[in-house]
């Protein structure tokens, strides 16, 4: 199974993502699973079946690998203005996870599931503001 990792820009906390997934214009409609979020990207990964056999997308948000969605499929698209893109559906389950400090990059990336930080399960770190959760990764904490 591989993973893929991307940026979210303009978003400053996993709730906020929450949210603006909920709107109608960052959705797109699924046969099998109905309604789903979408990230919109230029290039389509070559290793997309190796995506699609259970990986997720893992999201860095203020300059911390902080949540997970699974990639529930990969569809080409054409833009707005006529050149091509892609689609990754997502599950609309957002999973937390250890926090990780990663360095700014464009596009998106692949991440080996062995490099991929774990879930969070009932930790105090989910309920801190992200700049302490930056703070206290950066300690090693």
């Amino acid at each position: 199974m591989l993973n893929l990792i991307k940026l979210v820009v303009g978003v400053n906390s996993v709730e906020e993502l929450s949210e603006r997934q909920k709107q109608a214009t960052n959705c797109r409609n699924h046969s099998e699973y109905g309604a789903l979020p979408v990230v919109h990207t230029r290039s389509f990964p070559r290793r997309s079946e190796e995506i699609l056999e259970g990986g997720s997308l893992y999201r860095v948000i203020a300059g911390l690998i902080q949540c997970r969605q699974r990639v529930l499929d990969i569809q080409t698209d054409t833009r707005g203005d006529g050149t091509q893109g892609t689609l990754f559906l997502l599950s609309p389950e957002i999973i937390r996870v250890e926090p990780r400090a990663l360095r700014p990059f464009q596009g998106w990336r692949y991440l080996d599931s062995k490099d991929a930080p774990p879930d969070l399960t009932g930790s105090m770190l989910t309920n801190l503001p992200p700049h302490l959760q930056k703070e206290l990764t950066l300690l090693g904490l």
